[in-house]
């Protein structure tokens, strides 16, 4: 294995983690500025108030997304053991 190996088996790998984290992390962002434009418009600055709803959300969206997350990091794992079967 070579260096040029390496480097295409890194980027496949973070393509497969942006692919995979991607959609849970944009609906938390999307719920934290839903929750942060709440706060603004009716001024309660509760630190709190923001996590519950996040963390709802977030479970939600992990459970809606766990077959594309299990089958893009099968499908990683599958070509990483095609590479090393193969031995390139």
């Amino acid at each position: 294995m070579n260096g040029a190996d390496v480097i295409d088996i890194a980027r496949d790998a973070v393509y497969t983690l942006l692919i995979v984290s991607g959609p849970t992390m944009a609906i938390g962002l999307g719920v934290g500025l839903l929750i942060a434009l709440f706060q603004a418009l009716t001024q309660i600055q509760e630190m709190t108030l923001t996590f519950v709803p996040k963390i709802i959300a977030i479970f939600l969206a992990l459970v809606l997304f766990m077959p594309m997350m299990g089958a893009q990091m099968g499908d990683l794992m599958a070509r990483l053991m095609d590479r090393v079967a193969t031995g390139g």
